[in-house]
């Protein structure tokens, strides 16, 4: 039976739900069962929390997890990043008070504030500095008002949350993140169960990114339609009564 992790909730419990139903696997919960067995496709889904589905992947538990790129990454040990599942989508960004000349090359012996506490470790090392990375869980915005924090590091969706706590966003983004698939290794997913469950995931994906158009024209204009719809391999093209056009 393969084991496949999914977000016990929030929006990307919703969303990893809503593309595996796609994919035609049955893991939808009636209440807050914490597993669903897909008996036609030999199939256990445990739902977890987000942060905890990297450790239980990376030790060989589950076989497969969906959880966010940024809650991988922090993990200890982290698991192998499979496939981008294109929802989910945000921006790690260190953040100062508006009235702040603070810099991201100047964060030598400053305290941070983070929720992802390995994640600003290494990405302070990376610049060559030394700071104190204080964790929290939650509110990190109110930490340097609370007199624990000089700087913020913080998921910034639409930055609104940053404006009210009166603060800015300094430099380019730490990292960027959307929910993910993870294995232990690339070798697991050579398995045929788990490969199945991968391309059917894949297909969703890629569907998401194409709509269909129809239409029909002149055959004379074919060549010039089909560069702006080329299809994902080509136009499918039918003919018409009138043999001067065409449906695309």
């Amino acid at each position: 039976m393969l084991r496949i992790a999914i977000p016990n909730k929030g929006t990307l419990s919703n969303a990893a739900v809503e593309i595996i139903r796609e994919a035609g696997y049955r893991c939808t919960r009636t209440g807050r069962e914490l597993s669903i067995t897909d008996t036609a496709n030999g199939i256990e889904f445990d739902f977890l929390r987000p942060r905890d589905i990297p450790v239980y992947v990376s030790q060989g538990v589950i076989d497969v997890g969906i959880t966010g790129r940024d809650l991988n990454l922090n993990a200890d040990s982290p698991a192998v990043e499979i496939m981008a599942l294109g929802f989910g989508k945000s921006t790690f960004h260190y953040a100062v008070p508006n009235t702040s000349d603070i810099t991201v090359d100047s964060l030598e012996g400053l305290r941070i504030a983070c929720s992802y506490a390995n994640i600003v470790k290494r990405d302070v090392e990376k610049r060559g500095a030394s700071a104190k990375v204080i964790e929290v869980d939650g509110a990190v915005e109110l930490t340097i008002r609370l007199g624990v924090a000089d700087v913020i590091a913080d998921v910034v969706d639409s930055g609104q949350t940053l404006r009210e706590a009166g603060l800015k966003i300094i430099g380019e983004p730490i990292m960027s993140s959307e929910a993910v698939v993870i294995a232990r290794s690339e070798e697991a997913t050579n398995k045929p169960n788990i490969n199945t469950f991968l391309k059917r995931l894949n297909g969703i994906v890629l569907a998401r990114e194409y709509a269909m158009i129809e239409y029909d024209i002149e055959r004379k204009l074919i060549d010039k339609a089909t560069v702006i719809t080329p299809g994902i391999e080509a136009p499918t093209i039918s003919p018409l009564n009138d043999p001067a056009w065409v449906a695309i």
